[in-house]
This record gives C-alpha cells, sequence and structure tokens, in this order.
C-alpha cells in the first residue's frame, strides 16, 4: 500500500482538452483496448468487439427484434463508450475514467453485470444472501441470487422502466432491497436509494429528481408516504411492496411475489440485449446526499466506480473467497452499506446476513452473534452505544471483576498503542488478558470472527477509539464520499494511526489544495472512484469538480511524514467569529464530551458572533422509535448518583440547574478552554437542552452526523438569548 500513498499535484495548466490525451482518461473503447494488450483480464478469450457510439447503441435496442449476446464479461471493448470529459450532469451521457498505465488504476473496467456473473460462474453454490424468516435463517446462494435479479430485471421491463430512469428503493436492508438494485441496474435503470426516514416531500424530490418510473417500498408505512405524493410523479407507473401486503388494491400496486411473476414471458433475449447495452462508464445507481444544507444531490455513480472501488478495497483486507460474512444494517441509501454490503460482498464472494428492521434499537448484537461476521462496519454512534453498554454493563461488576478489567484494559492499550506504531512489543500478562477477558468480551458481541472492525460516515472521538483499542478490538477508520463512491482512504490493522482515517487508496491520489503554514488544506481526491456528477445539477458540480477533474472534498486535512491523513475541519462547517477567527468545531466539541461523558450531543456556536457557546444534550433512554426519551441512560444515571443526585430525568436536571451535573460540566469546559490555543477558542455560554439530538427530530443525518445549518434553526431563540445575556 506504502506505494501508493504519495500526494501527487494537480498537473498546473492542464485543461480538460489536455486530459483527453492523458493516459489518466479513457475516451473510448479503442483505448480499453488497447490497454487489455497489456493488462488481458482472466476472463479474456472471446474477441473484443468494436464500440458503437452512445446514440447508435441505444438506437440499436429494439425490443421488438432482440440483439441475442452471449453473457460474458469477456466482450470488454464494447463495455466502454465513447466519452470525452471527465464529467456529465446527464442520465444517459458516458464520461472518460481516470485510468493509468499501470498498477490498480490500470485494471479493465467492468460493468456491475459482469463483476456479478464472474463470481456466480465461480461460487455459484455458495450462500450470498440470508434473511430470517419465522426464527429461522433462508439462504439464497449466488446462482440464485442472480436469478432472482435478472427475474426482477424482467419485472421491471415489463413494468416499462425506460433506459437511464430510476427505481426508488425505499426500505430496511433485505434480500429484495438487493435484488431490486440490481435488478434495476440489469433492466438499464438507475438503482436509487431513498432514506425510510424521509418525508413524503423528500421522498417526492428524489422520485421526481430520478425519474423514476418504479418505487419499491418495504411497508406500509412507507406505501402510505408514497401514496400521499404519487399524483405529483408523472413518471410514475407502479409501486412494489416487497414486506406484507397492500391494504389497497389498485392496478398499479403489485405485492413482491406477483411483481417477480411479471416478467415471465419476457425472453431472455430482450434481458440480455438489455444488459449488453450497459457501458462501464455510464451510470448505473443514484446516491442522494442526506441535503443537510438545500435539496439532497443525486451523485451519479458508473458501473466502474462502483465495481473499480469495490475489487480495489478487497485489496486492503485479508479475504479468503467464500468464507466472509458480512451483517447489513446500516441504511442501504448511503453509499458506505452499499458499497461494503452488495458491492465488497460480490468481490469476495461473501455471505451477508440481514439485521432485523430494529437492529439500531437493540437487536443488532442478537444478529451479530448469529452471524459472527469478519468484517464489521459502524458508524461512531454504533460504537459509541456498545461502549455506553459495556460500561454500564461493568459498573454493575463486583469491586474483584472490575480490578481485573480495568488492568487488562491497560495491558490492550499498551499492545496496541505498541502495535499502531510498529514496535509489536507484547506486554508482559497480554495472553492471560486476552483469555480472561478480550476473547470473552468479542464472544459476547458476536466478534469473536471478526478480522477488522470498521468505523466511517462520521467523526468519531479518540475517547471511543482508545476504548475499543484496550479490549483488543482497534477500530479502523475510513475516510470518503458519496462522491468517492465510499473510500478514499483506509485504515488496516497492521497499518493505522489514530486519529488518523487512513492511507489514501491503491490507485488513487490525494492533493491538499492551498495549504497554510500548518500543512492544512482542503483534501481533494483524484482515481476511478470519483463519481461522474451530479444529476442534472451542472453549477454543483462544476464546484465539486475543478476543471483538471479533482474531486473537492470541503474538508480540511493534513498528512503526517508516514502519508496518514488527518481530517482537522470542514471548511463550510468553520466558524468565523466576529473577530475573523476562524475555529474548526468538531475538535472543541470532541473534547468536552471526552472530558463529561455524560454528554450525548455538543454544538458549537458562534459564527458572526463575538464568542463561542454551547448548545449540550445529556445522554438519555432512546425509545423503540429512535426517539430520545426524558429518562437518563444507565451510565448518566450512575453518574448522577456517584454525585449524590437522585434525579432521573433530563428536566429535572435541567428544572433545578442540578449544581452537581452543572459544575461537573462547567469544570470539564474549563478544561478544554485551558488548552485552547487562543482566547477566541474559548467557549463562553453553554446551555442544556431538555431534549436530545435525533435522526427522528431532524438534528442528525442519517449517519448521525450533526445538522448544524437545522439545529441553529431549531434552537434560534436560546442561541439568541445567549448573546442578549452576554450584551446586558
Amino acid at each position: 500500500m506504502d506505494g501508493y500513498t504519495d500526494s501527487i499535484p494537480s498537473p498546473e495548466g492542464q485543461t480538460v482538452s489536455d486530459l483527453k490525451t492523458h493516459s489518466a482518461a479513457v475516451p473510448n473503447g479503442d483505448a480499453v483496448t488497447e490497454n487489455l494488450k497489456s493488462h488481458p483480464s482472466s476472463a479474456t478469450e472471446a474477441p473484443a468487439q468494436s464500440p458503437t457510439s452512445l446514440e447508435e447503441d441505444t438506437e440499436s435496442l429494439s425490443l421488438e427484434e432482440p440483439r441475442v449476446i452471449p453473457l460474458s464479461k469477456t466482450n470488454v471493448a464494447a463495455s466502454v463508450a465513447q466519452a470525452d470529459q471527465l464529467w456529465s450532469t446527464s442520465r444517459n451521457k458516458a464520461v472518460q475514467l481516470r485510468m493509468e498505465d499501470s498498477g490498480l488504476a490500470s485494471e479493465t473496467p467492468v460493468t456491475v453485470h459482469q463483476l456479478f456473473l464472474e463470481t456466480v460462474e465461480h461460487y455459484g453454490d455458495y450462500p450470498a444472501l440470508k434473511s430470517k424468516k419465522e426464527g429461522q435463517w433462508e439462504t439464497l446462494t449466488w446462482r440464485q441470487y442472480y436469478e432472482q435479479c435478472r427475474t426482477a430485471a424482467k419485472g421491471f421491463l415489463k413494468l416499462g422502466l425506460e433506459r437511464y430512469h430510476g427505481v426508488g428503493i425505499l426500505g430496511f436492508n433485505s434480500a429484495e432491497w438487493f435484488i431490486a438494485d440490481i435488478g434495476c441496474i440489469l433492466a438499464g435503470g438507475l438503482a436509487t436509494g431513498i432514506y425510510t426516514t424521509n418525508s413524503p416531500e423528500a421522498c417526492q424530490y428524489v422520485a421526481a429528481n430520478c425519474e423514476a418510473n418504479v418505487l419499491v417500498v418495504e411497508n406500509q408505512k412507507q406505501l402510505d408516504k408514497i401514496l400521499q405524493i404519487k399524483d405529483h410523479l408523472p413518471h410514475l407507473k407502479a409501486i412494489v411492496q416487497y414486506t406484507g401486503e397492500p391494504q389497497q388494491k389498485a392496478p398499479f400496486l403489485y405485492t413482491w411475489a406477483d411483481f417477480m411473476k411479471l416478467g415471465e414471458d419476457v425472453p431472455d433475449e430482450q434481458l440480455n440485449a438489455r444488459i449488453d447495452s450497459l457501458r462501464a462508464n455510464e451510470c448505473c445507481t443514484l446516491i442522494y446526499t442526506s441535503g443537510t444544507t438545500g435539496n439532497p444531490k443525486g451523485v451519479m455513480l458508473s458501473h466502474d466506480n462502483v465495481t473499480w472501488t469495490a475489487r480495489t478495497a478487497s485489496t486492503l483486507v485479508d479475504f479468503t473467497y467464500t468464507s466472509e460474512v458480512l451483517v447489513s444494517y446500516l441504511p442501504l441509501s448511503h453509499v458506505a452499506a452499499q458499497m461494503v454490503d452488495m458491492w465488497l460482498s460480490m468481490v469476495f464472494a461473501g455471505t451477508v446476513y440481514f439485521a432485523d428492521p430494529d437492529a439500531l434499537k437493540g437487536s443488532l448484537g442478537n444478529t451479530l452473534k448469529e452471524a459472527r461476521p469478519t468484517y464489521f462496519l459502524g458508524v461512531p454512534r454504533v460504537w459509541e452505544k456498545m461502549q455506553e453498554k459495556m460500561k454500564s454493563v461493568g459498573a454493575k461488576a463486583s469491586p474483584m471483576r472490575k480490578r481485573v478489567a480495568d488492568w487488562a484494559k491497560s495491558i490492550g492499550l499498551q499492545y496496541n498503542c505498541s502495535a499502531m506504531n510498529g514496535e509489536n512489543a507484547v506486554p508482559w500478562g497480554f495472553m492471560l488478558a486476552n483469555n480472561l477477558v478480550f476473547k470473552k468480551v468479542r464472544a459476547v458481541l458476536g466478534m469473536d470472527r471478526c478480522k477488522i472492525c470498521f468505523t466511517g460516515a462520521a467523526p468519531i472521538t479518540r475517547d471511543t477509539l482508545e476504548y475499543f483499542m484496550s479490549l483488543n478490538m482497534p477500530l479502523m477508520e475510513l475516510y470518503g464520499m458519496s462522491e468517492s463512491s465510499g473510500p478514499h482512504t483506509v485504515s488496516v490493522n497492521n497499518n493505522y494511526r489514530i486519529p488518523s482515517c487512513g492511507k489514501v487508496m491503491p490507485g488513487c491520489k490525494t492533493k491538499l489544495d492551498n495549504p497554510d503554514k500548518d500543512g492544512n488544506g482542503e483534501i481533494c481526491f483524484w482515481g476511478r472512484h470519483v463519481f461522474m456528477g451530479y444529476l442534472n445539477m451542472p453549477d454543483k458540480t462544476a464546484e465539486a469538480l475543478d476543471q483538471d477533474g479533482w474531486l473537492h472534498s470541503g474538508d480540511l486535512g493534513k498528512h503526517d511524514d508516514s502519508e496518514f491523513l488527518y481530517i482537522t475541519g470542514r471548511i463550510k462547517e468553520l466558524i468565523i467569529t466576529a473577530g475573523g477567527e476562524n475555529i474548526p468545531p468538531v475538535p472543541i466539541e470532541d473534547a468536552l464530551k471526552a472530558e463529561v461523558p455524560i454528554l450525548s450531543n455538543v454544538m458549537l456556536i458562534g459564527d458572526k458572533l463575538k464568542f463561542l457557546s454551547m448548545l449540550l444534550t445529556l445522554k438519555c433512554v432512546v425509545d423503540d422509535n429512535g426517539e430520545p426519551t426524558d429518562e437518563l441512560n444507565p451510565e448518566a444515571l450512575d453518574f448522577c448518583q456517584q454525585n449524590g443526585v437522585t434525579a432521573t430525568k433530563v428536566s429535572e436536571i435541567i428544572a433545578n440547574k442540578e449544581p452537581a451535573i452543572y459544575t461537573a460540566i462547567q469544570e470539564g469546559l474549563e478544561r478544554v478552554n485551558a488548552r485552547a490555543t487562543s482566547n477566541a477558542q474559548k467557549v463562553q455560554k453553554w446551555v442544556l437542552v431538555e431534549r436530545d439530538f435525533s435522526v427522528v427530530g431532524g438534528e442528525l443525518g442519517p449517519t448521525m452526523k450533526l445538522r448544524r445549518p437545522i439545529v441553529a434553526k431549531m434552537y434560534e431563540e436560546t442561541i439568541n438569548e445567549i448573546y442578549a445575556v452576554a450584551k446586558q
């Protein structure tokens, strides 16, 4: 991996027209054919076919007279359409690929179908998807999964799915979700995940933007949202419900079983012709950003974005074909879950277990114990909840058990810090600690087979990273965006530093734009994982991609001497005080949470204002719907009891301005302020708010990222009061 980590500067002064002849851009299929001469695929036995233009290709797809094409991943040259730009905002326009002359970035482009078929040909009889039905795990093999995707594709064709039109999928992770997504891609549509937490209006925006012909919904709750807005969706032809039966009857409504029978009379040749029209450098899926500022943007990912990124990411982990196990529970409308659960599992022919819909409300632990995954990706909130649960269990242990656990954790932290720094010194007692504590913790969590625990999608605190290191379960941080098909930098067990988010993926490049005196610059990406553009948004696309094709992340970062990347802030999140000082909020927020562990969420305020203040929430019990309640959680209760506080509710603490709690927060803040690099970075005021932030409440995005503009608007009066009091 080290050979790929040098930051490569932008080719100065190079224009788009220069890039057409640059080795990093593939203008058409001929270049791929040339590339194949020096990089033959193991599957290239048949002669390559010369590509047609995009217009000729789509015109030749007469469904009345289908072309019978052998379904093979060997028609490689035909898998790239002619293109003259690195980006596009049109649903039906191909882009140049950022290919290189050697290394992983020179790999032959393949479509989703070619990748899928390769796995089926080699590992068709191995388990692919496991779903729990009435208490029993039901299995689909890779061959059955592939056949069901073809059946779904025929169903979409029968329903009139037009080329480059969307199929919106709105529901919790399931085999049907995967099959609808890939079936849509095989039928030439644009697979589009929609967040289950979206309001009807937000669903309408996404469905209209992708011109969805079909919407696939999980249950009656999601169907009801769509029925409210269906009359405002002129492209919509049908709705399919994949769990249970719709309460209504209508000619445009289908159960999953009915949908899967729909295309029985669609000839294989018709579907094969559609599949053979797929091009690796054309759009196959849309990932909608969560829209924390303005409307969501439809991130257009090509077949090559998806297949190349998955294959490249797989080279960074120690995997065995057919042996890896994953648990699917994070929202599939988010790029991280989709890349890991759908595409990475396809590369190594792994087995995906689907968690229950209430996974994040408590049942995930049961699924982990049954599946025993070999890789696991958690967003920071998932790891924090595990940490809180384990601490609360530990608090009830006997004094002797507590002493043993504390001793083991000190050994674990010492060992993992040594391993992280490349020293690999095994402290005395490590084997004993491993047998007494670490192995048992892993087994209880269902992580006894887990080779790598990943964290990504939002910033994680150092406290949580060190906690899991102390249990001999170091968390490997990933960094990327929807616009980079998921990962850009990756940490792996033998190559990580906390709090870095790892090193750049092989075949990709990082540039730090306009660095300051400390080396902090805007992180820019280059590679075959960089997206095509935002659907129908040329202005937003031009903001994200510069004229040389570099993707500007909006994040600030710096490299250390070993090329590990550290995120130091977000340009849009930077607080610029009335005095003109630029302050990144996350380090200050994380520092206070580390000092005062009963705090759940912290938001720094101070943009265009004379001083910094904070909104704070306390840790509380979350109900089955993900709504924060007024009840303090076990960790907060334990803290109260230790400090002689009898309150059990958040509202009681705020109503009484509970001295012990308020003093603990103030003292924690003073410790943070003592470490501030300037007076402008010291926090002067804070307010405890009665309700914790949540996805349901709208304060957090789907991956638990703080939606700052929304929170600021919700608490506008409170914020105004803070600064009004200060003026008096």
